[in-house]
């Protein structure tokens, strides 16, 4: 049987603020119970919370367990009656009640009976606290002995402190909170972005601060991105203190964090040169062949090495028809796969990289064009050759044997013959699409590709000029173009028949063989193009799909658009066919 701390819990329970650094770790105690916190109405993140009992075999006391360590009860090394040794722990005072947050432990035993018959500790008693009675003509100060006198208010202090306030994880702010004081560091700080609209104008900019316990942005309008913008410097620690805690506008930030910070008049920031306990950057990497498990406008971090490096090229914005710098990468990573990565703004027009960096990417938004694609987005951070195991790892093995390998796109898949992913869940007979009013059939053009500009990254149609091929778009001109797929295909399944429409990805998958191999083809052989299309017909696919409606010369169409194509995998059929077969719709 492990040996418990014994009374750790009461002195967590009834500790000053000034002394909860001097408990903060090594102790062993027992969990009693692990459960998850139901969400809050306002709530607007998906991340799971969990309510811990932690016993010293004579008392326990309740805490929270940080996000970071929620993998611990997914994965199951925590569990009821587990012995761990709390490595780390922070206590926040919350209206008078103590909030235990623990940051970090590693386990002891999992086989345990539960130790000893702990209770709850005996509650606290303060002194009474003087009263003071005020009249016209003088002033009486007595003790009350009344049955509800006024509260002390802790004093919070500490080594931990500065200015006679304590130090608070991100992770314990609520709006809930008044004066309170984080050390955290800029790990990311954007561009000044200003607007103009009906009722007026005005300018922001926000930061991404972190700490051991998590991450929270903060935001500052107008005046205050005088006052405090020069202050901040990506990468430095600060103490930052009298901001608003409100809840997250989620639409402007990925963070898993409910709260942010409003930074105001009255903010105080003030650098820190103690720097050690801040981590530098914390990441959740996913490699690059998983990213067809994401779904569509998720986030995700990724590191990779950049192989290679598009042109600096411009779009126009639909939304303010401003022209908007941009530049593809493409990332390779240990998992063989290659994937583009979009930069944007200054980014683009300033990104050299001509020793092919390994770069770590935090929060890029996963895109579905073409299969699966990554794109930078105001709240993504990009760190060139970051000092970490991941980037040592992925360096030394690309410069040794990376460079070698063939890469596998998303847009093209393993064989050949597939690109994105497929989601089973969201399968749909052709004749429950159609009774759905998603759409009807349509006709298939005859044409199946069009000759597109060969720069990277524009794939618009070209003009035949008679002594070369123009892209308007581009302004330039070229000996020959190259073709890209868009054709229309008739699909069918037990239920009924459709029109799917295809591009340059689907059409690879279809045929195996680019648009200018099949069209050079065409031109020398038309019984060899014929024999080619018929060997494509017949062959069975996983289709991903969307409808989308439009209006033509007054009549009103929905066309369906092929967003993923699959070829089967036989093994993962048989397979849901099995479990199929043991559900209750087989009984």
């Amino acid at each position: 049987m492990s040996q418990l701390s014994s009374g750790i819990c009461r002195r967590l329970n009834e500790a000053p603020q000034e002394e909860i650094d001097q408990l903060a770790s090594g102790h062993t105690v027992q969990l009693l119970s692990i459960k998850k916190v139901a969400p809050t109405p306002n709530s607007t993140t998906a991340t799971d919370r969990f309510r811990i009992i932690i016993s010293d075999g004579v008392h326990f006391v309740q805490a929270m367990l940080a996000t970071q360590l929620n993998d611990l009860v997914a994965n199951g090394d925590i569990n009821k009656n587990t012995v761990v040794i709390i490595d780390k722990l922070a206590c926040n005072f919350v209206q008078d009640k103590r909030l235990i947050i623990i940051l970090d432990l590693h386990v002891v035993s999992r086989d345990e009976e539960k130790i000893g018959a702990p209770t709850a500790p005996p509650a606290t008693q303060d002194a009474p606290a003087p009263i003071v009675v005020e009249s016209a003509s003088s002033s009486v100060t007595a003790t009350s002995s009344s049955t509800a006198p006024a509260k002390q208010t802790q004093p919070r202090t500490g080594p931990s402190g500065r200015g006679g306030r304590s130090v608070y994880p991100i992770e314990g702010l609520s709006p809930y909170q008044n004066n309170w004081t984080i050390k955290a560091r800029v790990t990311q700080k954007s561009d000044i972005r200003t607007w103009s609209n009906q009722r007026g104008e005005g300018k922001l900019f926000n930061v991404t601060l972190m700490d051991e316990s998590g991450e929270i942005r903060g935001t500052g309008f107008n005046s205050v991105v005088d006052d405090l913008y020069d202050k901040f410097e990506e990468g430095k620690v600060y103490y930052i203190s009298k901001a608003r805690v409100n809840l997250a506008k989620k639409k402007f930030s990925n963070l898993q964090n409910d709260y942010e910070l409003s930074l105001e008049k009255s903010t105080e920031v003030e650098e820190c040169l103690e720097t050690t306990s801040v981590p530098k950057m914390k990441y959740n990497f996913v490699e690059l062949s998983s990213l067809e498990k994401l779904e569509k406008d998720n986030t995700c971090d990724v590191i990779g090495v950049v192989k290679e490096v598009g042109p600096l090229s411009e779009i126009t914005s639909k939304a303010t028809n401003r022209t908007i710098p941009k530049r593809d990468l493409t990332i390779v990573d240990m998992s063989q796969y290659s994937v583009r990565l979009t930069l944007w703004g200054k980014q683009a027009e300033q990104f050299s990289a001509d020793d092919l960096p390994v770069i770590a990417f935090k929060g890029v938004k996963v895109g579905d064009f073409g299969g699966r694609t990554l794109s930078m987005v105001s709240s993504s951070i990009m760190t060139v050759s970051p000092d970490i195991e991941e980037a040592h790892l992925l360096r030394g093995w690309y410069d040794g044997i990376g460079t070698e390998k063939n890469f596998q796109s998303h847009t093209s898949g393993s064989s050949g013959a597939s690109f994105g992913g497929f989601n089973r869940s969201e399968m749909r007979h052709l004749s429950d699409v159609k009774e759905s009013q998603l759409g009807m059939s349509d006709k298939a053009d005859e044409s199946i590709s069009y000759p597109a500009c060969p720069t990277q990254g524009c794939n618009k149609k070209v003009v035949d000029l008679g002594s070369g091929w123009k892209c308007e778009k581009c302004d330039k001109t070229f000996e020959r173009p190259e073709h890209r797929y868009i054709m229309s295909m008739a699909v069918a399944d037990w239920s009924g028949q459709a029109w799917l429409q295809g591009f340059n990805e689907a059409g690879l998958a279809v045929f195996g063989k680019t648009a200018d191999e099949v069209h050079e083809i065409k031109e020398r052989n038309e019984a060899e193009y014929n024999a080619l299309m018929a060997q494509a017909s017949g062959v069975t696919f996983n289709f991903s799909c969307r409808a989308r409606q439009d209006t033509y010369n007054d009549q009103t169409r929905v066309r369906y658009g092929i967003s993923r194509i699959t070829s089967l995998d036989y093994r993962e059929e048989a397979k849901h066919l099995v479990e199929l077969l043991k559900s209750p719709w087989a009984q």
